[in-house]
């Protein structure tokens, strides 16, 4: 019988990490793997957060069996319906037939929808209490963080937030949970990563749900991936964090994202760095398209202020992996950047005015003249690619 980690006084772990799967979502790179996080008050009624995905529930299972102790399941608290979470809903309610589900009305249509059960669901409203015995729950809608039907419990009695994916990060639990337990600086890039990836397009709304919830004392946050922050100054960095990515903000810096076939747009983008350093800018990461996965580039793109992006021409378009970074960043609707581009070609060019009509579109100040190259590197090249350097380094100075 597997045990369930003890937080604190009637509180249980129950989550389980993945190490196996490669993708998150079929498109995020897990090399650190991931954490399903589930919890359990045990009061005068019982109420488990979330469940896990189906691949992990007889683990599952077995922790929750050890923490009940022979004690029924009362209640099944919600707060997000995504499978990797409510993976284990239909084996739940077999096992515990008469625990009552409790979601919005949203989660309830998902439920019908994902698992055929129609039965047994308490439909709450946003600030609507729950009492447990000792411990008072209380719930807020926080829709689309990330998706319409996710709210988040707030235990008033021990003044915890049970947050859903909000607060999470990608990275399994090794021995430790609580982030005393950890080396908690490990988790911030993740957390970035994760948000980007997955939350990004949803700035507004997260920043609404930060509102919500700022009246709030919090000691504890427990969300459903990554560790439970309980240090004042840990919970603080993470609330921070979220606060100034929704808000889309940056740090002094630069992100190079190109594509190169045979080296000649890649000389271009080296070029550029190197101006940017002879101008003072020290966080410059530049990122070959067609090697570093797109997930680990949007989040630098999430981390720093500028951005400036490069693509031979190809079949009279950008450069694929280009393309799909544009559009990746498009779908994640950003603002409060700084754009430069430049591009290649040998007999017709397209890239740079493909990225034109790319930054037309977008919310970005526009930096310096773009740079055109007609097949290799030139004098007049050259200096266009200093040029366009020095004017992205003098306008991020200027916020100094």
């Amino acid at each position: 019988m597997l045990k369930p980690i003890q937080i604190k006084e009637d509180l249980y772990y129950i989550g389980v990490n993945d190490r196996t799967k490669a993708l998150f979502e079929n498109l995020w790179p897990l090399p650190k793997g991931v954490s399903y996080n589930s919890y359990l008050i045990v009061d005068e009624k019982t109420a488990l957060f979330d469940t896990v995905d189906i691949c992990y529930s007889d683990v599952f299972f077995q922790k929750l069996e050890s923490a009940l102790n022979g004690r029924a399941l009362d209640y099944l608290i919600i707060n997000h319906m995504e499978p990797d979470h409510s993976g284990s809903l239909g084996l739940l309610r077999s096992k515990y037939p008469n625990v009552e589900i409790v979601g919005n009305k949203r989660t309830a249509d998902m439920i019908t929808g994902f698992y055929g059960i129609t039965e047994g669901i308490k439909i709450i409203a946003d600030k609507e209490e729950l009492a447990l015995g000792k411990h008072n729950l209380v719930f807020y809608l926080t829709p689309m963080v990330h998706w319409p039907e996710t709210m988040m419990t707030y235990d008033s009695t021990d003044k915890i937030i049970f947050s859903g994916d909000a607060f999470g990060t990608f990275g399994t639990l090794d021995g430790g949970v609580v982030d005393q337990q950890l080396h908690a600086e490990r988790y911030y890039d993740e957390m970035i990563r994760y948000y980007s990836n997955v939350v990004g397009k949803f700035g507004s709304p997260v920043q609404k749900a930060l509102e919500k919830l700022s009246g709030l004392q919090i000691d504890y946050i427990c969300s459903t991936h990554g560790p439970v922050w309980t240090m004042p100054e840990q919970i603080q960095k993470v609330i921070s964090i979220y606060d100034k990515l929704s808000k889309y903000e940056g740090d002094e810096g630069v992100v190079i994202v190109y594509g190169s076939m045979y080296g000649n747009t890649e000389q271009m983008a080296e070029t550029i760095a190197h101006e940017l350093a002879q101008q003072g800018i020290k966080e410059i990461v530049m990122h070959n398209a067609s090697k570093r996965a797109h997930s680990y580039i949007i989040r630098d793109i999430f981390k720093y202020k500028g951005l400036i992006i490069g693509s031979p021409t190809y079949n009279n378009r950008l450069f694929p992996e280009i393309s799909a970074i544009l559009e990746k960043i498009e779908e994640r609707d950003m603002k409060n950047r700084y754009l430069s581009y430049f591009g290649s070609f040998t007999w017709a060019g397209a890239a740079v005015k493909r990225i034109a009509k790319f930054a037309e579109t977008t919310n970005f100040e526009i930096i310096g003249e773009p740079v055109e190259m007609k097949q290799a590197m030139n004098i007049p090249t050259y200096e266009g690619c200093i040029k366009l350097g020095k004017a992205m380094a003098d306008r991020l100075k200027q916020d100094r």
